[in-house]
């Protein structure tokens, strides 16, 4: 039986006792981690310099940090409301202000998106790995203690732990210290609030060396608040849906595309009718093939479990099972309501929630013939920052050498797509973003980085449409990539390939897609928005309704402010006393008595993005 410790100090001295001072560190991805173990951990050796302490992780968490006053005032109280209790990771603090100490390593395989840019020792030591490499990575390094957080169950005197949120690599790891492959402690942290999950994390007592079980530390779960889902990402989820099979399989990757892809899945499902309305409206020369409701229902295998399966498990989307299971994943994170749903299901539908080794939901290897009979018409749908005309995709970093996030599971599943007979594999685009001196294309005739090579080309979309990509000529796929690019840059693309000698100098693109702009696609999902088909937060919100009227304001003054014109645009707009409704709004900012002169500026400033915005 474990040893069970109330202090995170003596579960330390205990951990040091019996592996030495050369300490290997795994530490789950996301919300797995065991805070208080890994801050003791990290003050002892800060402490020590005898000790060499590494830390082997992913997705280290943290919570928001404002960039500037505004959002200062916006975010302050909700990390109050939705973080206030969690513990920060002290190693994540020293490494932002470069403290860390010479005898702790930090070492990660995939960053929170845009967290670890420009920082210097995060970059250098970050490790390029498929998600389902990073347990034989950690081996290699002489991994000898695993510390995780963990749900509790006693049933008839016995004690047994789930690994709850992450079983992804850490059952890998057992099995492989049961193979005799692996010498390591298994640390755990119990946590209230963890929804104990059965299936193959549900561990016996015995697994665990040791065990922190203490009302002192216990604490919230971190939980990310959904964000809305704009314009872009519905058009891009609407398009999918039309690809997804029924009686298939279906993946989804993080963000809020997931959102937008499971909305509309239901919409498909439950209103059938006006979903084809908006699939016309949205792409009225597209002849989607999938359109039909789900008779037979969908089986999810995804790496990341979050919000949106609950709401097509719910819907009856996804239904069809596998060994008992309507969804195997590998860990989930989510906001609070997430948590709470699998807290309060009934036995018999949790388990129908399998969650399960990362090894299973990203690869086909072990029972493989089971696992190609049960992956069906798989679709695998991930996002990706950008793509080439030629249909290579960049999803993890920048051409200078930044990790934006990492591989993660992304490669893992267009390999599926390729070994599985009927499967696609689907990647999500944003035609456009927005960079300081202005709007630029996210397709691009060529890039310095790529994730996903060109020869393993499927399906791209975009918010303006389809481009299925695979066994096409790269004239074809050029061809195809510009239909779906953003009007503003099409003609700039064709030119580069046609002087590349890769697309015919007469190539025209079709009338159709010469109108791929935001305006057009906002005007086709208007109605749908009006008729409250597709709101901002289709599976709730932990923002109050004026936070989220805030929200969109706040992002069209943080898309203003790189433009002096369009900011002083919006502060003359501002200056014009808004009506009643706005006040609400500013009284949360702190800005409905402003004194101060930056105050008064803020005020008009705010004003105007709400009515630019359709906050009033």
């Amino acid at each position: 039986m474990p040893k069970i410790f109330t202090d995170p100090a003596a579960i330390v001295d205990d951990i040091i006792r019996d592996v030495g001072p050369h300490l290997m560190v795994g530490l789950p991805l996301g919300l797995g981690k065991a805070n208080h173990i890994i801050n003791a951990l990290y003050q002892r050796a800060a402490a020590d310099r005898s000790l060499d302490l590494t830390f082997f992780s992913a997705l280290t968490l943290e919570k928001p940090r404002p960039s500037n006053e505004l959002e200062k005032r916006f975010i302050a109280p909700v990390i109050d409301r939705l973080f206030g209790g969690w513990p920060d990771l002290d190693y994540a603090a020293a490494l932002h202000k470069g403290e860390l100490p010479p005898n702790i390593k930090v070492t990660e395989f995939f960053f929170l998106a845009g967290k670890w840019l420009r920082n210097a020792y995060a970059q250098q030591h970050y490790i390029a790995a498929n998600y389902t490499h990073a347990a034989s990575y950690i081996l290699d390094r002489g991994l000898n203690v695993i510390t995780q957080l963990v749900a509790k169950r006693v049933v008839d005197g016995e004690t047994r732990y789930s690994l709850s949120c992450n079983t992804d690599t850490t059952l890998d790891l057992l099995r492989a210290r049961a193979a005799g492959r692996a010498s390591f402690k298994l640390v755990g942290q119990v946590n209230s609030q963890l929804p104990f999950m059965p299936g193959a994390g549900d561990l016996p007592a015995s697994e665990f060396s040791a065990i922190l079980d203490s009302p002192e530390t216990d604490f919230p779960l971190f939980a990310p608040p959904s964000e809305p889902v704009s314009d872009t990402k519905y058009a891009i989820g609407l398009h999918a849906a039309g690809l997804i099979k029924d009686g298939g399989t279906l993946q989804i990757g993080i963000g809020q595309v997931g959102d937008a892809l499971a909305q509309s899945l239901i919409l498909r499902h439950r209103d059938n009718a006006r979903f084809r309305d908006i699939a016309a409206r949205l792409a009225p020369n597209s002849a989607m093939k999938e359109t039909a409701p789900f008779a037979t229902g969908l089986y999810g295998v995804s790496e990341m479990v979050f919000e949106a399966f609950l709401g097509l498990i719910e819907a009856g989307v996804l239904r069809r099972e596998v060994d008992g299971a309507v969804l195997h994943g590998a860990f989930f994170l989510g906001p609070q309501s997430l948590y709470r749903a699998l807290r309060e299901m009934t036995p018999a539908q949790r388990t129908r929630i399998q969650m399960t080794a990362v090894s299973f939901t990203n690869e086909l290897y072990g029972d493989e013939a089971a696992r190609r009979r049960a992956r069906v018409d798989a679709r695998f749908v991930n996002n990706a920052m950008m793509a080439t005309l030629m249909g290579a995709a960049i999803s993890d970093g920048l051409d200078n050498g930044q990790v934006v996030s990492g591989v993660g599971g992304q490669y893992n599943f267009v390999a599926q797509a390729f070994a599985l007979e009927g499967a696609r594999s689907i990647l999500t685009l944003e035609s456009t973003r927005r960079e300081k001196h202005g709007v630029v294309s996210n397709i691009r005739w060529s890039y310095g980085h790529g994730t996903i090579p060109r020869h393993l080309r499927d399906i791209v979309v975009t918010e303006y449409g389809v481009a299925d990509l695979r066994g096409k000529s790269d004239a074809e796929v050029i061809a195809a990539m510009l239909n779906v690019a953003d009007s503003r840059f099409q003609d700039r693309l064709m030119r580069q390939a046609v002087d590349a000698g890769k697309l015919p100098r007469d190539h025209r693109i079709p009338a159709a897609h010469c109108d791929n702009t935001p305006a057009r696609v906002a005007a086709a999902l208007k109605p749908a928005q009006a008729a409250g088909l597709l709101p901002a937060f289709p599976f709730g919100s932990d923002f109050t309704e004026v936070e989220q009227r805030l929200i969109p304001a706040l992002e069209f003054l943080r898309d203003a402010s790189r433009s002096p014109l369009a900011l002083a645009g919006l502060l003359m707009e501002g200056l014009r006393p808004g009506d009643a409704s706005i006040q609400p709004a500013l009284a949360r900012m702190g800005l409905d008595r402003p004194n101060l002169f930056s105050d008064r500026l803020y005020r008009a400033l705010l004003n105007g993005a709400l009515k630019r915005s359709g906050g009033t």
